[in-house]
């Protein structure tokens, strides 16, 4: 009965180890990952290089923060707890999203559409404001058809999925 016991601890603590929260699988999820974080530090860094005062900062939370914290500090701290969550999840699905082939295409494409919009297109347009005077939507529609084309280039798993699905068939 003890052996049972400590079989069932071991898988339990497998199901709640660390590593799928911050290390993602090697697959197309952490190349994913990596894009949607060089948007945010294309963000981070020009706004770190161009951001004077905190005042000059757009965004009420992130100015709160280098407010109470000084600007370096203060958006290093809100970038890393902002983005915390986006990192954990694409984190976790790398391991727990296991869809049909024919799903998984509709499912990869509504996910790099998501974010190209609401991730590195406005990334990219609060990266861009410090030094380029075009209007949001200009700035976050180029941001959203360059994450869009490396997403489909870099990451590309509707191929991936293809591959797959010829195999099956």
């Amino acid at each position: 009965m003890e052996k049972r016991e400590r079989g069932v601890q071991k898988e339990t603590e497998t199901a709640f180890s660390l590593k799928y929260f911050f290390l993602p699988k090697n697959n197309h999820w952490s190349k994913r990952i990596l894009l949607v974080f060089s948007f945010i530090l294309f963000d981070y860094l020009s706004t770190l290089t161009f951001c004077n005062m905190p005042c000059e900062e757009a965004n009420p939370y992130a100015r709160s923060f280098m407010e109470f914290f000084g600007i370096p500090f203060g958006l290093t701290l809100f970038v890393l707890i902002a983005n915390l969550p986006i990192y954990v999840t694409l984190s976790l699905d790398s391991y727990l999203v296991r869809l049909p082939p024919k799903m998984a295409i509709i499912a990869e494409v509504s996910v790099d559409l998501a974010f190209a919009w609401f991730v590195a297109g406005l990334h990219f347009s609060g990266g861009t404001s410090w030094f380029w005077y075009a209007p949001d939507l200009i700035r976050q529609s180029i941001g959203t058809f360059l994450y869009l084309t490396l997403a489909f280039t870099v990451v590309k798993p509707h191929k991936l999925l293809a591959v797959t699905n010829q195999s099956i068939a």
